[in-house]
């Protein structure tokens, strides 16, 4: 069975680290895995004011996540915390009160870093996040990615065994955990009696 993964880059910008790092992520990914970006440029910033009749871009946006059968959030570190565009986003897919787009999602998170801790604050951020949006997350193995240049090809080829080996091996293990979430939380599944 193929899982329809979707995956949101942190970085609105065109050449950004992580939009190479989600592109040898795809490359990567087992055959069990489609994965699928869901765009958060066209979001508008989050007003409450406007939940009840958002504009086209937040019900897309919204409809993708429930679409997708889990989420692999892809994203840089700004001043150690989660990129607005990416809070702006799930505040958005987690709105209006009752309608939490992100409930039950099996969720990864992964970013790229020119710095020597990759992105690990702004994971331990999001994992707050997620954990309040009843989003399960892969808390192992934890990955933090120290972007060379000389590693990561924009056509998604990486240029080291190692790098390419642990990031393949992420991938198998956020397969995985997403077939045990879903396979917990279907319909008709004991738990839920």
């Amino acid at each position: 069975m193929t899982h329809r993964i979707g995956y949101l880059i942190g970085s609105l910008a065109s050449d950004s680290i992580n939009r190479v790092l989600a592109t040898a992520l795809v490359r990567l990914a087992p055959p069990d895995l489609e994965l699928v970006e869901i765009p958060i440029r066209d979001l508008p910033l989050y007003n409450r004011d406007d939940e009840l009749e958002p504009v086209a871009a937040v019900t897309a946006f919204k409809s993708a996540i429930e679409g997708s059968d889990g989420l692999l959030l892809v994203s840089p570190e700004y001043n150690r915390s989660i990129p607005g565009a990416l809070k702006n986003a799930i505040d958005w897919g987690s709105r209006p009160w009752g309608h939490n787009s992100f409930a039950r999602k099996p969720t990864g998170i992964i970013g790229a870093s020119t710095g020597a801790i990759g992105t690990a604050v702004m994971q331990s951020s999001m994992r707050s996040v997620l954990s309040f949006l009843n989003a399960p997350q892969l808390n192992a193995p934890e990955a933090y990615i120290t972007f060379r240049p000389e590693v990561f090809g924009a056509d998604g080829q990486v240029h080291d065994a190692d790098t390419e080996k642990f990031l393949a091996h992420y991938m198998e293990e956020y397969a995985a955990f997403v077939e045990r979430v879903l396979s917990l939380t279907a319909p008709g599944h004991v738990g839920d009696r």
